[in-house]
């Protein structure tokens, strides 16, 4: 277990995870597109905030990573099944409180319940679970974290 293997394991399982979430899109299963959502918090240009969303999730996916790794060390285990688990668990923590309460919060561009017609913002609040972006949304993306746990807890254990 390494500190370089949860790097690894978090770059790879971003990678897969955002594959997921723009496969699952594409195919209109939701509407979901979590690097635009966060690059429109730093930008209105929308080719530029699709460039910095992607910089930005990649980023949040490797600080995601050392959070698992640093509860992988503290337990002294780490494997696919834990970090599935793990992944579970900062699913229903991003769908709930990340990008539901945090999110909205401090993103200038974002819609509100309470926005008018004289403000049009440039993207529309998740809501729970992020189900103003289709029915399906929160199991896409739970299927896409806990496959992003399960290769960081797997690639973690692999690396010596």
């Amino acid at each position: 277990m390494s500190i370089s293997g949860a790097l690894a394991g978090g770059l790879l399982g971003t990678f897969v995870l955002t594959t997921v979430l723009r496969m699952a899109s594409e195919l209109g299963l939701t509407r979901v597109d979590l690097p635009f959502l966060l690059g429109t918090a730093v930008t209105e240009n929308r080719t530029r905030a699709k460039a910095l969303g992607y910089v930005a999730h990649f980023g949040f996916g490797l600080l995601f990573a050392l959070g698992y790794y640093l509860v992988f060390r503290m337990i002294g285990s780490s494997g696919w099944l834990l970090g599935a688990t793990f992944g579970l668990v900062h699913g229903l923590f991003a769908g709930t409180a990340l990008v539901n309460i945090l999110l909205p919060l401090v993103h200038p561009r974002m819609g509100a319940p309470w926005t008018d017609a004289r403000r049009t913002p440039l993207v529309e609040r998740p809501s729970f679970l992020m189900l103003n972006y289709g029915a399906s949304t929160p199991v896409v993306s739970m299927i896409a974290h806990v496959v992003y746990g399960a290769i960081v807890g797997g690639v973690t254990s692999m690396a010596g």
